[in-house]
């Protein structure tokens, strides 16, 4: 990398949790100066806007949950383990994180009337977690784990929106239960698979 590449990289680092738990709109750029220790010119020395920033972080946050998913699900045998071990990293890892929650979630509901290109961004990442998801149920059926019966593609769907139902009303609500029930039912039903 050089130099400007890894001071880019160093603003979107610093900037993505800020950006993550205050919003696009909540964030300034005081906030981002004051996190990369830049000044207003440092900044803007290597991006064209805090939009631009702001779409950078939400793919380095989408990208680290992404490999988090990956590294959860590696080394697990079966689709049953691999769907246990990805709701168990939704479960510890967004649910109540420091880092401000699901990125999906935050940028998502902010950008769905107010920035065309995020927007679009999220409905892309949205689509892959739930192809991701789709494939473990088939891969269970295909490997004689799970009923053929089962429209891999509606679970997925609805895992998918009760994951982020869970993780907003566990943030909102400052407890932890919520995300557990939803894990909890959302085993049990693949148990019956």
């Amino acid at each position: 990398m050089t130099k400007s590449e890894k001071t880019r990289q160093f603003i979107i680092e610093q900037s993505a949790t800020i950006i993550n738990r205050k919003g696009v709109a909540g964030t300034s750029i005081s906030d981002l100066m004051e996190a990369t220790k830049l000044a207003k010119g440092g900044i803007y020395g290597n991006f064209e806007s805090k939009e631009e920033i702001c779409v950078e972080a939400f793919d380095y946050l989408t990208g680290k949950v992404s490999s988090g998913l990956n590294a959860a699900i590696s080394g697990k045998a079966t689709a049953r383990e691999k769907l246990f071990a990805l709701l168990d990293y939704y479960r510890d890892r967004l649910a109540t994180s420091d880092a401000g929650g699901c990125p999906l979630l935050n940028f998502g509901t902010e950008a769905d009337d107010t920035n065309p290109d995020l927007k679009q961004r999220v409905a892309k990442a949205i689509k892959t977690s739930q192809q991701r998801m789709t494939k473990l149920v088939e891969e269970g059926q295909a490997n004689g784990e799970f009923n053929k019966n089962i429209d891999a593609g509606l679970f997925a769907v609805k895992m998918f929106a009760m994951i982020e139902g869970a993780i907003f009303t566990s943030r909102v609500t400052n407890s932890r239960a919520p995300m557990k029930t939803i894990v909890d039912v959302l085993k049990k039903e693949i148990e019956s698979f």
